[in-house]
């Protein structure tokens, strides 16, 4: 299983006081360092994390393939073109929420879709889509074109943190989630057979299969009984485990979790 590790969030915290302190270029040493093998970053709109120069240098200085996530926002899509990372995910972007919810909309955005993966193909840049696990958004992403798609297990995280976390007693409970253990039990196993049989679909189809959002510590174990999945990007809770243990010693254990 190849390990993604996003450093978004040592951006977000350098972006919280406006100084380069965490700088993001010694986080990816450490990453690569540490037993990452891609980094994985998302260049927004807002530039609300990563900046445009994070982005030259880490294209410059890595080690590791790079990762780009990015909208299908033109203006975007130029700047990606012209950073030429190891792979672009086109992923859907708004600007109010805290990080990105559900995959994208490959039906509604099919024209703007397909000329993103145009371009970028123009450019040499293979293309992942960051899609719901479904066997419609399989398909139509297969139609148009992609060599990749990033299956979103955030339902799949949501579920299981309320079912076995805390989260149902802090601030940050999903209320729509405020169900019985048995209906989230059952909600938990749907959200699982949706991403097994999302991933041995893609397979089928001669697409490469990842999965991100919400993975952890906790949960990560139920990705790795999926044999089609063969990469996952992980940020957040790295980098929160990172608080205390440091990051170095946080991704190495998640590249334990992750190696099959």
């Amino acid at each position: 299983m190849t390990l993604g590790v996003n450093i978004d969030h040592v951006a977000v915290l350098r972006e919280a006081r406006k100084v380069n302190d965490p700088d993001i270029i010694n986080a990816l040493h450490v990453a690569c360092e540490s037993g990452a093998d891609q980094i994985t970053i998302h260049l927004r709109e807002d530039r609300r994390h990563i900046q445009d120069v994070d982005v030259k240098n880490i294209m410059n200085f890595s080690k590791l393939p790079v990762n780009l996530e990015c909208s299908i926002n033109r203006d975007i899509l130029n700047i990606v073109s012209n950073f030429k990372p190891h792979r672009a995910t086109l992923v859907p972007e708004k600007r109010e929420e805290v990080t990105t919810e559900g995959g994208l909309d490959v039906f509604t955005y099919e024209d703007d879709i397909s000329y993103a993966i145009e371009q970028l193909h123009d450019s040499l840049i293979p293309v992942s889509l960051f899609v719901d696990p479904t066997i419609e958004a399989m398909e139509k992403s297969k139609e148009l074109g992609a060599e990749m798609v990033e299956l979103h297990t955030g339902s799949f995280a949501n579920i299981f943190a309320m079912l076995n976390s805390s989260l149902l007693h802090s601030n940050h409970s999903i209320k729509e989630l405020e169900l019985p253990r048995y209906e989230l039990e059952a909600k938990l196993e749907k959200s699982i057979e949706d991403i097994v049989t999302s991933a041995q679909h893609a397979k089928k189809l001669g697409l490469e299969v990842a999965a991100g959002h919400g993975l952890n510590y906790h949960n990560v174990s139920y990705m790795m009984d999926i044999q089609e999945i063969t990469e996952l990007n992980i940020g957040q809770s790295i980098i929160a485990r990172s608080v205390f243990s440091g990051l170095a010693d946080a991704i190495k254990e998640m590249k334990r979790l992750t190696t099959r």
